[in-house]
C-alpha cells in the first residue's frame, strides 16, 4: 500500500479528497521526472535565458540572437546594427523545436550596447513589428510612447562583491512593500538609485528586514502597478538601468534587508505592440486558445501553463531574477486566479470547491515546480502566495502534497479590519471576533499577516488612517491641535497595527508610507487627473516633522517593530489565550514572555483592574500605544512596578494575576522583570 501523504496525515479534513491530492502529486512527479531526465535537474532545465535572446559566441566571434516562434512564416530582425533594414536579415526556422535563429559575425555587424532593435514577423495575423519575448531590456521612446527592445551589453559585468546573503526566516520576516517609482516626496517618477539612497535608510531604520518590490518587470502602463507585464525578463526602464536595480539589491544586502520581488505569473499583458499576445501569429502562443486563455476580469491573457515551452519560459524567469539580480524570493501574485479556471469568481467554504473541476491542475503542477525550483537554488528563499480562496496545502512542502509556498498572505485580515470599521462601532468591537480572525491559520501554514497593503490604498478605496481620520488628515495632525477624532483615529490606528503584527502570522507586511498614516489614496497619472503626479508619491516630509502626529504614528512604528523583532515574537506560533473579557472589550494575551493587553472600549479605563499573568513575579511595562511620544496620553506609569498575587479559581487551579490601570483605546505590553 501507497505510503499517505503528509499533507493528509495532518489534516483528517483532507481524507475525502485523498484521490484528487494524490493525482495532483503523481501529475507533479511525473512531469519533474520527465524534466529531470531531460535536463538532468529543473535547475538546469530553467534555463532558457541562457539560450534565447542574444548570447556571445566567442569562437565564432559574433551574437546568436534566438526566438520560440512556432507558427511565424518569416522573422527578421533589424535596428541600429543595419540600420534599420527590416527584411535584410532572415533568421532561420527549425522545423523541429519552432525556434528561429541567426547568427551575426562581428565582421558585418557591430553590436554595440545600447542599439536599439525589433524583429519582424510575419504569420497568420500579418506582418507585424514586435519586441521578443526573452528580451532582457526595453525602452520607451519619450515622444512616440512606444516600446523598442535594446542590445544590452555592459563593457564590464556587475561587481556584487561577496554578496553571500540569506533569509533569516527563523527571525520572522518583516515586509516593507514598497514602489519605485512612487518611492520619492517628488512628482515624478523614483528611480532605482533614488531608492537605495533616500528610502532603503529609512525602512532599515524603521526596522524592517525586507521590501517587497511591486511592478519590477516591464510594463506598458504605469498605473497598471506593474501587474500586466510584457517583458518579463526586463527590469523596468522607466526606474533606471539593470546595473542600478543590482545596485539597489546590493545595497539592500548590506543592510541586512531581503529583496522579494512581486512576481506577476498569472496573467501577461494583452497589448500587442509591447507584449508577447499573438508573438508567433498564431492566437494561442503563450495561453490556451478562446476563452480559457482570456482573464475577462483584468482584461489580460493567461499562460497555458500545461505547455512544455511555456512552463520553461516562466520556469527560465524564476531562475533569471534570483541569478542575474540576487533575489532573495517571490511574492506570487494573482495565485488564486491562477488556481482556479473560474479565478476565484465564487463562494468558497465547501471542500469540495478546492477540489472539483474548478480547479487548474496545470496551474497547480507550474507552481510546485516553481516552488521546487526556487527552493533548489536558494534554500533560505521566500515565496509568498497571494490566495485569497483558502487552498488547502498552499504553503505546505511539495515532498508532503502541498503546492509549497513557504507562506500565504492572510487577505483576510484586512477584510475583517475594513469591514470593522465601515460597519460596527467601536463600542460594539467583539474581542473573540479580533482573536479567531488573527489566529485563523494552520499549526504549519506560514502566513504574512497585514492590516493593508497597496490594495486598500487605491484610488476608490480608503487606507486604515483615512477611515479614520477623515479630513481631518489635513487640518488637525498638528501635535497642537485638539481633535477627537484625530485622537481615536491614531489610538486605534497604533492597535490594530499592533494587535495584527503580533499575532497574525509569521510575518508581517506594511506598504510603504501606511505606517505613519500616509494622507489620501494612490493615484498614477492618467488621462481623469491631467496626467498629475500628486497623489502618485510619497510625502515624507510628513513623517520627518516632529510637530505633526504623522511623526508619532512612524515613531510607534519603529518602536513595535523593535520589541517584535527583540523577542522574536513571528518566531514563537500561537499567541496564548489568557483572558477574554468580551463585557470590558478586553483582551489579554502571552507569547513568551511578553503579556499583551488591548483594551479596545472608547471610554471605559478602569483602574486596579486585573489581568492574569503566566507566573508569579514581578512585572513591568516594555510599550504603551498611549505613551506620549506616540501621541498618546501618558495615562500609565511606564516606570511602574506590578507584583502578582495568587488566586485560586472556580476551577481548583490556583492562577497569577497583576492589578493594572486598563486604559481605554491602549494596548500595553508586559514583561516580568527580575529583581
Amino acid at each position: 500500500m501507497a505510503k499517505r501523504l503528509a499533507i493528509i496525515e495532518k489534516d483528517d479534513w483532507l481524507l475525502p479528497v485523498e484521490e484528487e491530492l494524490n493525482y495532483r502529486h503523481k501529475l507533479y512527479t511525473a512531469k519533474l521526472a520527465d524534466i529531470e531526465a531531460a535536463s538532468g535537474s529543473i535547475v538546469d532545465f530553467a534555463n532558457g535565458y541562457r539560450y534565447f535572446g542574444f548570447h556571445r559566441d566567442e569562437r565564432n566571434k559574433g551574437w546568436w540572437f534566438r526566438e520560440w516562434l512556432p507558427a511565424a512564416e518569416s522573422v527578421f530582425i533589424f535596428g541600429d546594427f543595419n540600420g534599420w533594414d527590416r527584411t535584410s536579415l532572415p533568421l532561420f526556422k527549425n522545423a523541429q523545436t519552432g525556434v528561429w535563429s541567426i547568427f551575426l559575425s562581428d565582421r558585418e555587424y557591430h553590436l554595440e550596447h545600447g542599439m536599439l532593435y525589433k524583429i519582424l514577423v510575419t504569420g497568420a495575423n500579418g506582418t507585424h513589428e514586435r519586441i521578443p519575448a526573452w528580451v532582457t531590456r526595453a525602452v520607451q521612446d519619450d515622444e512616440t510612447k512606444n516600446f523598442t527592445a535594446q542590445f544590452w551589453n555592459p563593457s564590464e559585468p556587475f561587481d556584487w562583491g561577496n554578496d553571500g546573503f540569506r533569509v533569516r526566516k527563523e527571525e520572522g520576516l518583516f515586509i516593507y512593500e514598497c514602489h519605485i517609482g512612487m518611492a520619492q516626496e517628488k512628482k515624478g517618477v523614483g528611480t532605482y538609485t533614488e531608492f537605495a539612497e533616500n528610502v532603503l535608510p529609512r525602512i532599515k531604520e524603521a526596522g524592517y528586514n525586507a521590501i517587497q518590490i511591486m511592478g519590477l518587470a516591464e510594463h506598458p502602463y504605469y498605473g497598471s502597478y506593474g501587474y500586466h507585464v510584457s517583458n518579463f525578463f526586463a527590469p523596468s526602464s522607466r526606474f533606471g538601468t539593470p546595473e542600478e536595480l543590482k545596485a539597489l539589491v546590493k545595497r539592500a544586502h548590506d543592510m541586512d534587508i531581503a529583496v522579494i520581488m512581486d512576481i506577476v505569473h498569472a496573467h501577461y499583458v494583452k497589448n500587442f505592440a509591447e507584449g508577447i499576445n499573438e508573438l508567433d501569429g498564431s492566437p494561442n502562443l503563450y495561453s490556451l486558445a478562446g476563452d480559457a486563455g482570456y482573464q475577462q476580469y483584468w482584461d489580460s491573457k493567461i499562460f497555458d501553463f500545461g505547455k512544455r515551452e511555456v512552463e520553461h519560459f516562466l520556469l527560465s524567469n524564476v531562475k533569471y531574477w534570483i541569478e542575474e539580480f540576487h533575489i532573495d524570493g517571490y511574492r506570487f501574485d494573482g495565485v488564486t486566479s491562477m488556481l482556479y479556471h473560474h479565478h476565484g469568481y465564487t463562494e468558497f467554504g465547501e471542500r469540495e470547491k478546492y477540489f472539483d473541476e474548478g480547479v487548474n491542475r496545470d496551474a497547480i503542477t507550474y507552481l510546485k515546480l516553481a516552488n521546487r525550483l526556487v527552493h533548489d537554488l536558494r534554500p533560505d528563499a521566500v515565496t509568498i502566495a497571494e490566495d485569497v480562496s483558502g487552498m488547502p496545502g498552499i504553503a505546505s512542502p511539495v515532498e508532503e502534497g502541498g503546492i509549497g509556498f513557504d507562506y500565504r498572505l492572510a487577505m483576510g485580515i484586512p477584510d475583517f479590519w475594513i469591514k470593522m470599521l465601515k460597519e460596527v462601532p467601536d463600542e460594539e468591537w467583539n474581542v473573540w471576533d479580533i482573536w479567531n480572525v488573527m489566529n485563523n491559520r494552520g499549526c504549519d501554514t506560514g502566513t504574512i499577516a497585514y492590516c493593508e497593503s497597496h490594495d486598500q490604498a487605491m484610488q476608490g478605496d480608503q487606507t486604515i488612517a483615512f477611515r479614520l481620520l477623515q479630513t481631518a488628515m489635513y487640518d488637525s495632525m498638528h501635535t497642537e491641535s485638539q481633535n477627537l477624532m484625530v485622537d481615536r483615529g491614531m489610538a486605534l490606528h497604533k492597535m490594530i497595527r499592533f494587535v495584527t503584527a503580533s499575532m497574525g502570522g509569521q510575518g508581517y507586511l506594511n506598504f510603504m508610507g501606511n505606517e505613519f498614516g500616509h494622507p489620501e489614496w494612490i493615484d498614477f497619472p492618467r488621462v481623469g487627473n491631467n496626467w498629475s503626479y500628486d497623489h502618485a508619491r510619497r510625502q515624507w516630509s510628513l513623517v520627518d516633522d516632529k510637530s505633526l502626529r504623522y511623526h508619532a504614528l512612524g515613531e510607534f512604528d519603529k518602536a513595535m517593530l523593535k520589541l517584535l523583532r527583540k523577542y522574536n515574537q513571528l518566531g514563537l506560533g500561537y499567541a496564548w489565550n489568557l483572558a477574554m473579557y468580551d463585557g470590558d472589550q478586553v483582551m489579554v494575551y502571552n507569547k513568551g514572555p511578553l503579556v499583551y493587553v488591548f483594551n479596545w472600549n472608547p471610554s471605559r479605563s478602569v483602574p486596579d483592574y486585573m489581568i492574569p499573568v503566566p507566573e508569579a513575579g514581578k512585572y513591568r511595562i516594555l510599550l504603551s500605544t498611549d505613551e506620549e511620544r506616540f501621541g498618546g496620553f501618558e495615562r500609565n506609569e511606564l516606570g511602574g512596578e506590578y507584583f502578582s498575587f495568587s488566586r485560586k479559581c472556580d476551577d481548583g487551579v490556583t492562577r497569577h494575576y497583576i492589578k493594572i490601570y486598563n486604559v481605554a483605546r491602549t494596548a500595553t505590553v508586559y514583561k516580568k522583570v527580575e529583581d
